[in-house]
């Protein structure tokens, strides 16, 4: 794992998978949770729910240094293109849905600088 001095932050993706599968019988959900560098959006650190640790260790490699929101086109492209299990679609939901949590909390931390610099 990347070490940093920067406090990190921990983002969570969540979405539904067929209901067949494995994941959903097991969590109900599938989740991916991250942990992120904010001021630069780098993933130093990713586990999902799953039932084989393969799993687990291939989309970590998917992810892990890529940046959150910048390198979103890449990271779609490369689980379309690699990864071949029933919850693919998930995968991509989930992210999307961390996505949209990691943008909230640099709208929320931008907000709270400008208050800060209205002081």
């Amino acid at each position: 794992m990347a070490e940093t001095s920067e406090e990190t932050y921990y983002i969570v993706g969540e979405s539904r998978t067929n209901v067949d599968n494995a994941i959903t019988k097991v969590y109900g959900s599938f989740f991916i949770a991250f942990e992120v560098i904010p001021s630069t959006g780098e993933i130093i650190q990713t586990d999902c729910s799953r039932t084989l640790e393969l799993t687990n260790d291939f989309i970590r490699k998917l992810f892990l240094h890529k940046h959150l929101e910048t390198d979103a086109k890449v990271i779609e492209e490369a689980i379309q293109r690699r990864y071949h299990g029933s919850s693919w679609k998930a995968l991509i939901v989930a992210y999307r849905d961390a996505l949209k949590h990691y943008q909230r909390a640099m709208a929320a931390e931008a907000e709270e600088k400008g208050k800060k610099g209205d002081n």
